[in-house]
């Protein structure tokens, strides 16, 4: 691994005039097909098959209603909702008063049960059954292994992680009572969607890659748009305007901060204006994933504050050279634990503070789990769509960030998505020539950049010609 701080040592970067990316702005979202839904269902029955579980209880809320629509195209809104799934692929969909109209919409045929308990505070709640009478009047028990799937998996050492449950007290002890009156047994069973290893939601077709770029090349539009409209004076919230776009809804809540951050605890745009010198950091992100920038806002290097004058050498040069080695090494084959130790040797944790996963799957969720970790023997596959997500901190000094997203595509699938989908196949060609031919980054083959912004960095913020440069012969 010596090697790899030779080649990506902070001698061969440097800031220089960059040509600009060629912006491919998409305006249209995308549907997903009729075959991507059944290819999902099928996937889920044989997860279960695989893994013992002969029905599945899929929970749903506004904010965590991903795995709930990836078998019915929709979320419960302002609601919430259960999907049950049995193994012989029937499904019944419960759900509130006001999404009881979406059920004729669902992308997965179903029965319907209207669950009063399932709305908003007050709304009428005029059924004549309890919850739990409801719950086991639709669906038999007997004797079955019953899957929990809310939204996250449990990784402790230290205790089981399959009796911790993420979903409403109400619903699981409900759940837990009927199984123990009708001799089956409740499992977590996130993991069959979104487990690093086997999750079906982390295997991507083409109709879902050509889904899941277009939020992910909007949030990199949006922010290469707010940044190129930095300048002194501008306050957050006029910048913040410009990270919005078609209604579009967002899977992080939006940062845009200049100088000091969560003053009187205040996680949202302000109206403060932005100062010659201040640190600053923006980030918005759709289905599919995020594009985050951070660095200072200044042109040049004396007029960052006397204290930091060394920032290009100290942090953002390393964490660049580490986003080098990221999307250079990043392969089909390789495991997680294998990206990592590149991450470990380019940009020691030690030395730079991170202590997230050095990048991580993205799907409707910006992290939906991360086979990215120490020791980790979870091998990359095409299909997967990740994140660079490396946060480095050094005191006193302002961060640096370049997040963006790739796709893993083998030459079968690429050929798939040539075919099929041919203006995405231009844009995936026009970036990865740009990334190579300008940035001088090399890809593998399988690495489809999901946005124009994969590896462009300026981290003055208002010197818009400059961008940090890989000197790879240097």
């Amino acid at each position: 691994m010596n090697h790899l701080k030779e080649k990506y040592s902070i001698e061969k970067f440097s800031l220089s005039k960059v040509k600009y990316p060629e912006i491919n702005f998409n305006d249209h979202p995308v549907c997903l097909s009729d075959e991507t839904f059944r290819e999902r269902k099928e996937k889920l029955l044989n997860a279960m098959n695989k893994n013992g579980i002969d029905l599945v209880f899929i929970y749903a809320d506004r904010e965590h209603g991903s795995n709930f629509e990836y078998v019915t195209g929709f979320v419960p809104r302002f609601e919430e909702a259960l999907l049950a799934l049995d193994s012989s692929g029937k499904s019944t969909l419960f759900l509130g008063n006001e999404n009881l109209k979406l059920a004729k919409h669902s992308r997965l045929q179903s029965n319907v049960v209207h669950v009063p308990h399932f709305s908003l505070p007050n709304q009428p709640m005029e059924n004549q059954k309890s919850f739990k009478d409801i719950i086991g009047d639709a669906i038999q028990f007997n004797g079955k292994c019953i899957g929990v799937v809310g939204w996250k998996v449990f990784t402790s050492k230290y205790e089981e992680d399959q009796p911790l449950f993420d979903v409403p007290y109400f619903i699981v002890d409900t759940l837990q009572k009927l199984a123990r009156e009708n001799s089956a047994r409740v499992t977590n069973s996130s993991e069959i969607f979104i487990g690093e290893n086997s999750g079906i939601r982390t295997i991507n077709n083409a109709d879902e890659i050509n889904y899941y770029e277009f939020g992910s090349s909007l949030a990199s539009d949006c922010v290469l748009e707010a940044l190129n409209h930095l300048e002194i004076g501008k306050t957050e919230t006029e910048l913040a305007s410009f990270l919005s776009k078609f209604g579009q809804p967002h899977n992080v809540t939006t940062i845009c901060a200049t100088g000091d951050r969560f003053t009187n605890a205040v996680i949202y745009p302000r109206k403060k204006a932005v100062t010659l010198g201040d640190k600053f950091s923006i980030t918005t992100g759709y289905k599919g994933g995020l594009a985050s920038r951070a660095g200072y806002v200044v042109s040049k290097t004396d007029e960052l504050p006397n204290d930091v004058r060394d920032y290009l050498e100290i942090l953002a040069i390393p964490y660049y050279s580490a986003v080098v080695a990221w999307l250079e090494n990043m392969k089909i084959g390789m495991t997680g634990g294998q990206l990592y130790n590149v991450i470990e040797q380019v940009l020691p944790k030690e030395k730079y503070n991170w202590h997230l996963n050095p990048g991580h799957f993205v799907s409707d969720e910006e992290w939906l789990s991360s086979p990215i970790y120490s020791q980790s023997s979870t091998i990359l596959k095409s299909g997967m769509l990740f994140q660079i997500d490396i946060i480095p901190s050094v005191p006193n000094y302002g961060g640096a960030s370049a997040e963006t997203g790739i796709a893993l595509a083998d030459d079968s699938l690429r050929k798939e998505i040539e075919a099929n989908y041919p203006q995405l196949w231009n844009r995936f060609i026009k970036r990865r020539n740009y990334i190579q031919q300008e940035l001088h980054i090399q890809l593998h083959p399988e690495v489809l950049p999901l946005s124009d912004t994969v590896g462009y960095f300026r981290p003055y913020l208002l010197n818009k010609e400059e961008a940090l440069l890989f000197h790879p012969t240097s």
